[in-house]
């Protein structure tokens, strides 16, 4: 894991997304702290290959106090809004499969599996499922 993240989240890999035209953040705040984010990505940003009409919801991240609170919502609603803004036809997301909190929270806003793909971190391979949502 910790590879991963070394890998993931360097300063240097951060700063090139954070650049990148194809690619959009958004952070939730509650006062002056961030308690969440999301990144989407279009066109050659997307983590796997997808028609130009597509928008993927690459992260969508909660600190664990504010579980339950609406923040996740809040900034999914953001990715639909983006998508909607940019006239995407659909936006697609990859999941852990036995992530069920979060299957049961994309199901909830309207997305259905279209197929899986392997998530490695470090050694350990993992089954994402993916998912998408027609606008």
């Amino acid at each position: 894991m910790q590879k991963y993240l070394d890998e993931s989240f360097s300063e240097a890999k951060v700063q090139a997304e954070l650049v990148n035209p194809q690619s959009f953040f958004f952070i939730a705040w509650e006062d002056n702290n961030p308690v969440g984010y999301l990144k989407l990505n279009v066109g050659g940003a997307q983590t796997e290959p997808q028609n130009t009409s597509a928008m993927e919801i690459e992260r969508i991240y909660v600190q664990a106090a504010w579980h339950g609170k609406k923040v996740g919502q809040l900034l999914y609603d953001k990715a639909l809004a983006t998508a909607q803004e940019q006239g995407k036809a659909y936006l697609w997301l990859g999941v852990w499969e036995e992530n069920v909190r979060a299957i049961r929270f994309y199901e909830k806003n309207g997305f259905v599996a279209f197929d899986k793909h392997i998530f490695r971190i470090g050694q350990d391979e993992q089954t994402d499922i993916m998912m998408k949502k027609m606008l």
